[in-house]
């Protein structure tokens, strides 16, 4: 067997295993923040404490359902075709995993590329230290809601919702995994123009994802040619990472994988909701550079 099938069978086993748990069981809190048991241990967030980050390290950073996956394949795939580098068979969301998994990152050669769904405040302090540029991808609220609503229901990691009525409610309140969008968003605003840090959309990487290779690739200094970002892209599309991962992988692709579509909320939002939200928006990011950035008049209206 393969280091690739072991990883593959490995993940399957915690789905199989997940689906033991009890609903009121699956989840704990850390720092007033929910996260899944499943992937996540107080063991594994004080073993990041002493991680070693490198400079050239290539890191994603996004709130759950806004294109992680995407994203990630999009950076493993960069890095293959211009370093000849396959990814290292270990979940690549530090927070993810037992921490054992740190030794062996020791070992990958560089670049490594990681991920995260951590605010702000509680990514390691290492990756600030070593300056490490952080691409921090981002997605209309409303879309993210409704993609992380049938996240919960699909994924055996987590409890289900019986409505989407009863998720709307916590996803605004921040009583979700991973906590609230908006202190997410907020957080991020204040570091929009630092030097180390990229915020590209989930929207303008839809829209043009040939050039969201290319701007990303040109920040971290990764020499990319013009032949090889078209590459990227045209294996990189949404539609065609779902069709690869049906085929090698399919319920992975069930579950972290659904539409990929832009303005699906509005097949899911009452008015009541939609002008809840709006509110959240205008009090929280309306006039700052990211709501600029997150054209919610566009996507949200």
């Amino acid at each position: 067997m393969t280091e690739k099938q072991k990883f593959t069978e490995k993940v399957q086993k915690i789905f199989e295993e997940s689906k033991e748990i009890p609903e009121d069981k699956k989840l704990f809190k850390l720092n007033g923040i929910l996260y899944p048991n499943s992937l996540c241990s107080q063991e594994t967030f004080q073993a990041l404490e002493s991680f070693e980050a490198r400079e050239n390290d290539l890191f994603l950073v996004s709130y759950p359902k806004c294109g992680t996956n995407w994203s990630l394949n999009l950076l493993n795939d960069t890095v293959k075709k211009v370093y000849n580098k396959e990814p290292a068979n270990i979940i690549p969301i530090i927070e993810f995993g037992a921490p054992g998994k740190f030794e062996k990152l020791k070992e990958d050669s560089s670049p490594r590329v990681f991920g995260t769904h951590l605010h702000y405040n509680d990514i390691p302090q290492t990756f600030f230290d070593k300056k490490v540029k952080m691409l921090v991808v981002f997605r209309n609220p409303k879309d993210t809601a409704v993609s992380y609503f049938h996240f919960y229901n699909n994924n055996p990691m987590l409890p289900n919702y019986s409505s989407w009525d009863t998720f709307f409610q916590d996803f605004i309140s921040g009583n979700v995994c991973w906590g609230s969008y908006f202190d997410h968003a907020l957080a991020w605003n204040e570091h929009i123009d630092d030097e180390t840090v990229l915020i590209v959309t989930f929207e303008e990487m839809k829209e043009d994802l040939k050039a969201a290779v290319k701007k990303i690739s040109e920040f971290f200094g990764i020499c990319i040619t013009e032949e090889q970002i078209c590459e990227v892209a045209q294996k990189g599309t949404f539609t065609a990472m779902k069709e690869k991962l049906k085929e090698t992988r399919k319920e992975f692709a069930q579950i972290f994988l659904r539409k990929g579509e832009v303005g699906d909320w509005k097949n899911h939002f009452s008015e009541a909701q939609s002008k809840e939200i709006d509110a959240k928006f205008e009090a929280c990011l309306a006039g700052t550079k990211l709501g600029e950035v997150l054209k919610y008049n566009v996507y949200c209206k």
